[in-house]
């Protein structure tokens, strides 16, 4: 967890759920299939590489979006026998073919675009139409409004793979952006410019691909939730026992992601002579108002010592 949660997000039901993992996935697939026919007939009447490149980008998302629909379903199967802490990091994996898939489109267009420059091909290139410039412009438009809902139904539902997905619309609007330069400059003149878009294009594409194949490997491992995500929690905890009057200290946090998923092991402190009763019923009230509010996180161990018991201590 690189960013403090907010602890005001809403809490959704699993219907609610389903609900927005259907419709993200519709607004995906349905407005990536549209634009991506849109874009190439506009490459191609307009003889513009940069959106012909573009239009292989968008048609790549179409498949990212399947990807991250496929890998949340999977991720949210219940645990059983073969998998007792369950399903999440599939997520991770979905993630990770997400980044594949855009290595691929983004190395494929490259490669064209180099070629194209080096042979000298562009000479011979005609003058980009207007359709080409149009097509740039209402993809910008277009792809920068399903970054921002993806990217917002992605946090209410705390979604790698929807976040990667969101960020992938994001990666087409600016490699739009690109292919509105390069299709401008062309159109002025400068027909080289149109395949230099491409290549824009091109590692605009690869550094979204890596950022997102970062951070599912990092979520894979099993990675520390983070210093001020776990000082953000011991205080909830020291709040939540002073206003229930418990006398408790807490000597050790450790934390790890798993998926989407939290898991915490806390290690608190209380009176030695007090009953095993009822330092177990305190351990399970410091449990279940960490699961309360933090709804990310899966599974609490909550370990009890003794009070004095030598430990570094969080402060």
């Amino acid at each position: 967890m690189t960013e403090k949660m907010n602890r005001n997000d809403e809490v959704l039901a699993g219907k609610q759920t389903e609900k927005i993992i259907k419709d993200t996935t519709a607004v995906g697939v349905a407005g990536n299939v549209v634009l991506s026919a849109f874009k190439l007939i506009a490459g191609i009447t307009g003889r513009s590489n940069a959106m012909i490149s573009d239009a292989i980008h968008s048609l790549s998302d179409v498949f990212a979006t399947l990807i991250a629909y496929i890998g949340l379903k999977i991720s949210e199967r219940e645990p059983d026998k073969e998998h007792p802490y369950g399903h999440e990091r599939l997520e991770c994996i979905a993630s990770m073919l997400l980044a594949v898939i855009l290595f691929g489109t983004g190395i494929s267009i490259g490669w064209e675009c180099v070629q194209n420059i080096v042979s000298g091909e562009y000479l011979a290139n005609e003058e980009p139409g207007r359709i080409a410039l149009a097509a740039a412009v209402i993809s910008i438009v277009s792809k920068e409004a399903m970054y921002h809902y993806t990217l917002h139904q992605a946090k209410r539902i705390r979604s790698g793979a929807f976040e990667a997905d969101a960020w992938h619309h994001r990666s087409d609007a600016m490699s739009s952006v690109g292919a509105l330069a390069g299709i401008g400059a062309a159109r002025l003149g400068f027909p080289v410019m149109d395949s230099v878009a491409g290549l824009i294009i091109c590692m605009v594409i690869l550094y979204v691909a890596a950022k997102i194949m970062i951070e599912a490997v990092r979520k894979m491992l099993d990675t520390s939730a983070g210093e001020e995500y776990e000082e953000e929690l011991c205080s909830s905890v020291r709040a939540f026992a002073e206003k229930n009057s418990i006398d408790t200290g807490i000597d050790s946090i450790v934390t790890r992601t798993f998926g989407e998923k939290v898991y915490v092991d806390m290690e608190i402190s209380l009176d030695g002579n007090m009953s095993l009763k009822d330092a177990h019923d305190i351990s399970e009230k410091i449990h279940d108002h960490i699961e309360k509010a933090f709804p990310e996180v899966k599974h609490v161990m909550v370990h009890i010592n003794p009070s004095g018991y030598s430990y570094s201590v969080r402060s």
